[in-house]
């Protein structure tokens, strides 16, 4: 994509939309916050997200469960034991790296998921791939680093008051599938959605809010008979792809479908895809979707001794469920959709920075600007009308070419200003954000204009 990273962070820091985290101290590495208007996207589009994937559609129903869970759901999970990195440090320089992402950061093409250590170590010797950042060839050997936040649960810190902050939410739904099933008398197939934190603790997290300790999922598991022909791989991933199309108006040439080969599914998977966007960085991953079959239930069974198995009162079998799971962290979703929205334009007097957002996801729809203060006050009594129906904000500060600029930097994608003659005719001047040009409209046909603009 071309634009600078680099830009795009200034952007959004200047304009309110993410500040690095504790930044007055110094900040703290790779943790980043929202601002008052990065909160407003983000909440519109976990909103867009439950609408679409919960609320709005037949099968699926909503769960909010804890961070903390009990250790053993992570033995049953895997992550205890499977949930490492392979850690490398560079002797000359100290830094630290991934080895696996190290090979692959110079061979694109390169997957080299499910290799051992050893593979990882000679691969880096034979090929001579040196430090990023000094350039030197001699490496420490692997080491598997937990990717798990540990911390204590209770008054005294001892091997019983161990807990972790989960690294998914999915867990959290497969431990609850059995009690949502039976309190909504949900019938095969079905899914459960969660929107929530996830932490971990990653080697060498970056490219800014893309890869965090600290990230936020919507994640959906879906729930089928083994037996079921329906080809439910092929309806979440058609689902997906519509959500990002025509939902949040992701272009169709900013990303690509990957899937896995057989090497690098994870063991229980039976088949996964990825949308990769392309990012000013490189192809990152945005968004899974993976057939997990019965692995998930199937632990959780055994290790918590407890029936989840699924009784179908049509064949009267029971049987464990098979799931597939469409998976997205926000963040990456929310910095997709910065990257595709910021744009820098040459004008006949000079330039612009606009944030071509989508209208659903624009922190505010409508901007309310007298034309000098002597239409403050009836613009004033005109904005608090609009707020009861919209998204709107109040500016009044400076000349108005100088505000419309500063709606156009943060995504505003409609001016309505008050002028001299809006008392003697009602009406008010409207202005697009993207096309720049200026209608005059009436006051009683604003919620008109504004429902045919999809607002």
């Amino acid at each position: 994509m071309n634009i600078e990273i680099d830009k795009l962070i200034s952007h959004l820091k200047s304009q309110g939309f993410v500040f690095q985290g504790s930044e007055i101290y110094g900040g703290l590495a790779n943790s980043w916050d929202y601002g008052p208007l990065g909160a407003e996207v983000k909440t519109k589009l976990k909103k867009l997200w439950w609408d679409y994937f919960v609320r709005r559609n037949q099968y699926n129903i909503g769960i909010d469960t804890s961070i903390i869970l009990n250790s053993k759901v992570w033995n049953a999970s895997g992550h205890l034991g499977n949930f490492n990195d392979p850690l490398i440090d560079c002797k000359s320089c100290k830094s630290r790296f991934r080895a696996d992402k190290l090979i692959e950061e110079k061979f694109s093409d390169l997957n080299v998921g499910g290799w051992t250590n050893n593979q990882l170590e000679n691969f880096l010797k034979k090929e001579n791939i040196n430090c990023p950042k000094c350039g030197k060839n001699d490496f420490t050997n692997i080491r598997q680093f937990t990717l798990m936040f540990k911390t204590s649960q209770g008054v005294v810190e001892d091997e019983g008051s161990i807990v972790y902050l989960r690294p998914e939410t999915a867990q959290g739904i497969f431990v609850q599938y059995k009690n949502s099933q039976r309190a909504l008398r949900k019938k095969l197939p079905f899914g459960i959605g969660q929107i929530g934190k996830s932490f971990r603790n990653e080697i060498t997290p970056g490219n800014f809010i893309f890869r965090t300790r600290e990230f936020e999922q919507m994640e959906l598991e879906f729930f089928f008979a083994p037996t079921d022909q329906n080809d439910w791989f092929q309806y979440w991933l058609n689902k997906v792809i519509f959500f990002l199309e025509e939902v949040i108006q992701i272009n169709k040439e900013n990303y690509s479908i990957r899937e896995h080969d057989k090497s690098e599914l994870a063991h229980y998977a039976k088949r996964t895809v990825d949308i990769e966007f392309n990012f000013p960085f490189g192809r990152g991953e945005l968004w899974g979707i993976a057939h997990r079959s019965n692995f998930d239930l199937k632990q959780h069974q055994e290790y918590s001794s407890q029936d989840l198995t699924y009784f179908d009162p049509e064949t009267n079998e029971k049987y464990l469920a098979n799931v597939i799971e469409p998976s997205v962290g926000v963040e990456r979703l929310l910095l997709a959709i910065f990257c595709q929205s910021y744009k820098e334009e040459k004008l006949d007097n000079g330039e612009r920075i606009v944030m071509k957002l989508p209208y659903k996801l624009a922190p505010y729809s409508i901007a309310v600007m007298p034309l000098q203060k002597q239409q403050k006050e009836e613009a004033q009594i005109l904005y608090e009308k609009l707020l009861l129906n919209y998204d709107a904000v109040f500016d009044d500060t400076g000349n108005i070419g100088k505000r419309y600029r500063r709606q156009d930097a943060i995504g505003t994608p409609f001016c309505i200003t008050l002028d001299f003659d809006s008392e003697v005719d009602n009406c008010v001047t409207i202005r697009d954000r993207d096309t720049m040009s200026q209608q005059r409209i009436k006051i009683e046909e604003i919620d008109k204009y504004l429902l045919e603009k999809n607002i």
